[in-house]
């Protein structure tokens, strides 16, 4: 495959020092312990690539304000504990004793710097090269041969440990990198057809603009829409969706969606398939009303059966499917049918990526995982990449490539 980005393949990493940027972040308890290692895990084919380098791991763990803002330190006994050998924690990023670190360095070695966002400048948002003359790049810079960016999660911000080393480093992106850009572009190819999205969850803004871009392009045939993003395209098309649920839509400051929605119900009204009865929540039980019928002071947590069979018929049987967003509050027993139920039908098509973020969290609790053809690392970073927009860690790897084929 042509890429316009360079990878693993393309340059000789035996015996080089690779700046190795990874995605950590991942969900821990008070007690510092670490719940869910799937992000870990995600990268260990790329690290197995990197056996005969010297890898040095720059990563992240929340951000400054949240309780989990902490140190590596555990992130690299578990890393230790999944690729089967030590991985020293270096509890500085840039300073002496990080730089006599990497220095002592032998092929084969790994070592994790301290958490990139302790650091003020790491996540100011600035063009890569404002981001090449900070202390960081400067001191790392000249002890590393390659910069390597795996954390496709994060690369829709152009934050300093994404997009700075790439100015003055060869760059190439690692195994994460180049699959989520493979297959999420798969997913807006047009070249298997059906090609249905399946867009729910809260963020409605979000939603709309893959919803717009997927449709504009021609790159789906069919849009189907769940949870919140269902509720402001009901309300667009004229439904009485109750007080209470228009006041969350309110709160979340998605009214001025509404109207985004009705155009694109104008333009695409056979492309958009909305939920024909929904589920609310009565005292915590789910109670089943048509829509047509809808005049309800309750809140919609789900889709209701008949929508679930629709929908279930179209994902099943396409040839393409991209789903993004749980279709209610699968969090609650009694409106999770909706989310499980879609995510059945997403593993029988024939081409299958899930988002990340909630949607992914749910198929993981059902233990089909396994049964997509992709499940993203990346919740933002994946909506925009379908949105069309240009995730900036993906640009500067594309720059870095042009500049390195050049000379």
């Amino acid at each position: 495959m042509k890429r316009d980005y360079l990878t693993v393949d393309d340059i000789n990493l035996q015996g080089k020092t690779v700046l190795c940027r990874l995605d950590l972040n991942s969900p821990m308890d008070p007690n510092g312990t670490i719940l869910d290692d799937s992000r870990f895990r995600s990268h260990l084919a790329t690290l197995k690539e990197l056996d005969e380098a010297k890898v040095v791991i720059l990563s992240h763990q929340s951000r400054p304000g949240k309780s989990d803002f902490t140190t590596m330190e555990p992130h690299s006994r578990l890393l230790s504990k999944l690729v089967r050998k030590n991985i020293d924690y270096i509890d500085d990023i840039f300073g002496t004793y990080a730089i006599e670190s990497i220095k002592k360095m032998q092929q084969g070695d790994i070592i994790l710097l301290e958490n990139s966002r302790f650091y003020s400048e790491e996540s100011l948002e600035r063009t890569p090269k404002e981001h090449s003359r900070t202390h960081m790049v400067k001191r790392l810079a000249p002890l590393c041969d390659v910069f390597m960016n795996d954390a496709f999660s994060v690369s829709h911000r152009s934050h300093l440990s994404v997009t700075g080393f790439t100015e003055v480093l060869p760059s190439i992106a690692g195994r994460v990198m180049e699959k989520e850009i493979d297959l999420l572009s798969r997913g807006l190819s047009c070249s298997e057809r059906p090609c249905v999205y399946v867009l729910g969850g809260t963020k409605v803004d979000d939603s709309i603009k893959v919803t717009k871009n997927v449709l504009e392009r021609g790159c789906a045939d069919r849009v189907l829409v769940t949870g919140v993003v269902a509720n402001v395209f009901l309300a667009a098309a004229g439904m009485n969706i109750g007080k209470v649920n228009m006041g969350f839509i309110e709160k979340q400051g998605y009214l001025d969606q509404i109207d985004i929605a009705r155009e694109l119900l104008a333009r695409f009204k056979k492309n958009i398939g909305l939920p024909v009865d929904v589920a609310l929540n009565k005292n915590d039980e789910r109670m089943e009303e048509k829509v047509p019928k809808l005049n309800t002071e309750l809140p919609i947590h789900d889709i209701g059966i008949e929508t679930m069979v629709k929908f279930s018929q179209e994902i099943s049987s396409a040839k393409t499917v991209v789903m993004n967003g749980p279709a209610g509050v699968f969090e609650k027993d009694a409106f999770a049918l909706g989310t499980y139920e879609l995510i059945k039908a997403g593993t029988k098509s024939g081409f299958s990526v899930v988002g990340g973020g909630h949607i992914a969290a749910a198929a993981e609790q059902l233990g089909v995982s396994g049964d997509f053809s992709h499940v993203s690392t990346g919740g933002g970073a994946c909506i925009d990449f379908l949105a069309g927009e240009k995730l900036p860690g993906i640009e500067a790897l594309k720059d870095a490539a042009r500049r390195f084929r050049q000379k």
